[in-house]
């Protein structure tokens, strides 16, 4: 049995990353380096997001792609601190759980609590 987070954590997260990659490079002309930069990755992981080496596992809903382009915009328009990107990452990362894709893709799983735990303190 694998929990939330370790699904969130080996499918979801790195979907999203490719994601937000391909939309700041296609989309919104940034290099690969503006995208490591931005993301706080480094150019090498940038190159397998877009290239689908990373992150290819994940099929998301077309509402799913608009959230991470609305957060690809801010990300770009905003000097967003660390955290404050972190906390753009989760409220990315709530949106897919309460898409359904989770489950969809792992029924076994119960939605995970600790983002709104953290929202908290």
């Amino acid at each position: 049995m694998k929990t939330t987070c370790e699904v969130m954590v080996q499918k979801v997260l790195p979907a999203i990353r490719a994601e937000l990659s391909r939309v700041l490079i296609f989309e919104h002309r940034c290099t690969q380096q503006d995208v490591a930069e931005i993301l706080e990755l480094s150019r090498a992981a940038v190159s397998q997001y877009v290239s689908e080496k990373r992150g290819a596992d994940v099929d998301f809903s077309v509402e799913t792609q608009e959230e991470i382009r609305k957060f690809a915009s801010v990300l770009l328009n905003d000097h967003l601190s660390s955290q404050e990107k972190v906390k753009g990452m989760c409220n990315v990362c709530r949106f897919v759980q309460k898409s359904g894709w989770l489950y969809k893709n792992a029924p076994e799983v119960k939605a995970c609590g600790i983002c709104e735990d953290t929202d908290s303190q």
